[in-house]
């Protein structure tokens, strides 16, 4: 299967491997393919660090006051009928005018005891509510401001050398306008020599997307309409600081690879 030629095929298949719900011959098969293909590994990389981040979404909630009044009433109404029935069993006299009549307003004030817990308890759960409800609104104001912050990657490209050995992974993330690139390879270029990435559209000539320095990990302003149907792109090895991009390329073309754009 060349998953690389259907994306939004390998989209959901890396979405699914990454959640866990890819499961038995197909997560094999998908685990396989990641061994084979750099943008398979990409595409499950990507999935892999959105679902991470999603973790620390998740916050705790505590039960309400007003449920821990209602069990503790609802217990000491228990015993005390447990032992207004042994009274009975045992004989105790209770049955006087005036032993009912003392039963009865305690009853009575029992009752109105409760009663009073009851409402109490009501406002309890209607201010608990009340404040449950404007923490939500904070939150969810609160997570609205996380996505936006939350990296939005929309194309990915894994260059390799004549090899096909893996050696630039470039994500582009459509929030803050930015190519990441990530040097995973052993190559270095030379302190006179300078790396510049290229997009190779289906017509005309290369475009220029920057010149990399040294560094690992390094970022480019692009905008989206620059990788916008461009289905592929290298990396070439020019003199210091790069060449114009009207020229092209002008030294050897080191890494290349297929930009895939995401479909979710």
């Amino acid at each position: 299967m060349n998953l690389i030629k259907n994306p939004q095929l390998l989209d959901h298949l890396a979405g699914a491997y990454a959640l866990g719900s890819l499961r038995g011959g197909a997560r094999r098969r998908f685990e396989a393919l990641a061994r084979e293909q750099a943008p398979v590994r990409a595409a499950a990389l990507v999935w892999q660090t959105r679902f991470a981040g999603m973790n620390e979404l998740q916050t705790l909630s505590a039960p309400s006051p007003a449920v821990w009044t209602r069990i503790d009433n609802l217990l000491q109404g228990e015993k005390e009928a447990a032992v207004l029935r042994a009274q009975r069993r045992a004989g105790l006299p209770t049955a006087d005018a005036s032993g009912l009549l003392g039963e009865w307003l305690r009853s009575l004030l029992l009752w109105r005891g409760a009663a009073a817990v009851g409402v109490f308890a009501t406002v309890m759960a209607v201010a608990t509510a009340l404040n449950v409800h404007l923490e939500k609104g904070a939150e969810i104001q609160a997570l609205q401001a996380q996505l936006l912050a939350t990296p939005q990657i929309q194309y990915v490209a894994v260059l390799a050398d004549g090899q096909a050995a893996a050696s630039v992974l470039v994500t582009f993330d459509t929030n803050s306008q930015k190519l990441t690139l990530q040097r995973v390879g052993a190559y270095q270029e030379a302190g006179d020599k300078s790396l510049q990435l290229w997009a190779l559209p289906p017509s005309g000539g290369p475009r220029s997307l920057g010149v990399l320095g040294q560094d690992k990990l390094l970022r480019l302003t692009a905008g989206e309409s620059d990788l916008r149907a461009v289905p592929a792109l290298a990396i070439s090895l020019e003199p210091k600081g790069g060449v114009p991009s009207a020229g092209g390329p002008t030294g050897p073309v080191l890494f290349s690879g297929a930009l895939i754009q995401k479909m979710l």
